[in-house]
């Protein structure tokens, strides 16, 4: 049987823009003042004038100057249905308040345009019927399809008021591995604002305020191979393809991103390392750890998850290249 996605929204919502967003659009703003809505659907309220910023309706891309009294009063034209499937769940913590899960490649978080199930939330109501209660079945961050790792779901109003919070305070502490082309030579950070690339509505881009919304990313190096780099990257903040698209910047793009970087075979490349390369079809990202102030008591909970084997295999044929260009190296030197 099919459940509806509970979407509870009261009859009317007052809610001034702070003082900080000034300068930048709307849709933005909007999208941080009701984090429980997604962005297409508060744009489309926006579009049918469900929204009006002081008293009047204003398009999506509207600049606000800060202070504006911002009125929601929207209900939903329709419920979408939205039924539980059995997809198995890796679940690495769990309490009544929060589930940690390890999403696996390839799984979809949440139901969208040509993905109207199997998808992360189908999985979590047939977890917990529960969660039909809660906001987009209590997720409060995403994960792209083909990056893999650690997300927290709230299974309270509580616990998602709370998490929410966390994100928008960026008290959420998110770790993440990442093999990247070329030989990085330290750490560092990357301070860029990112948008809707100017040019192709499927991809982000750095691009300046206000189109983009701030972004941080820090990096720092774990082990370099010959022509590749494995990172540890940490988010300040949440953009969509944040990490991707900030290492695309650095021109350091992930190994198997085709959106931002596209395959790349070192000089001198042997069979297994460019056949692993060439295999290697999705970003080589995974959320590996996860940390975050629990609702009820503010206990610090800390999860971890290995990377996935074709990621664990992809870094075991670039350790290879590199130790057997180490030793051709020394063996010409030695002649």
């Amino acid at each position: 049987m099919n459940n509806p996605e509970q979407i509870q929204i009261p009859p009317i919502q007052n809610v001034h823009v702070p003082a900080a967003a000034v300068g930048r659009r709307l849709d933005q703003v909007l999208a941080e003042l009701f984090p429980q809505f997604s962005r297409s659907r508060l744009t489309a309220w926006v579009k049918a004038g469900e929204v009006l910023l002081d008293g009047k309706t204003a398009p999506p891309r509207q600049i606000v100057r800060g202070g504006e009294l911002v009125t929601l009063n929207a209900q939903p034209s329709q419920q979408v249905p939205l039924a539980p499937e059995d997809i198995a769940l890796d679940i690495r913590y769990e309490d009544e308040d929060v589930l940690v899960v390890n999403k696996p490649v390839g799984l979809v978080v949440h139901p969208g345009a040509g993905q109207a199930a199997g998808t992360l939330q189908n999985a979590l109501l047939h977890y917990d019927a529960r969660l039909t209660e809660i906001p987009r079945a209590g997720i409060v961050h995403r994960l792209d399809k083909d990056t893999s790792g650690l997300m927290a779901i709230a299974r309270t109003l509580r616990a998602h008021t709370s998490l929410v919070a966390q994100l928008q305070a960026r008290d959420v502490h998110r770790q993440y591995q990442a093999v990247v082309y070329g030989a990085m030579i330290a750490g560092g950070s990357v301070n860029a604002p990112i948008g809707r690339h100017p040019h192709d509505r499927l991809r982000q881009a750095v691009v300046a305020e206000p189109s983009g919304k701030p972004a941080v990313t820090h990096y720092r190096v774990r082990e370099r191979f010959r022509a590749h780099t494995l990172i540890e990257c940490r988010l300040e903040t949440g953009r969509t393809h944040q990490i991707r698209v900030h290492l695309a910047h650095l021109r350091h793009p992930l190994v198997g991103d085709a959106t931002y970087g596209g395959l790349k075979l070192p000089k001198g490349a042997g069979p297994e390392l460019t056949e692993t390369l060439r295999g290697f079809r999705r970003q080589a990202l995974h959320a590996e750890k996860l940390e975050f102030s629990h609702p009820a008591d503010g206990k610090m909970i800390s999860v971890a998850a290995e990377a996935p084997a074709d990621m664990q295999g992809l870094i075991v044929a670039l350790r290879a290249d590199t130790t057997a260009h180490a030793e051709a190296e020394a063996k010409r030197s030695r002649r």
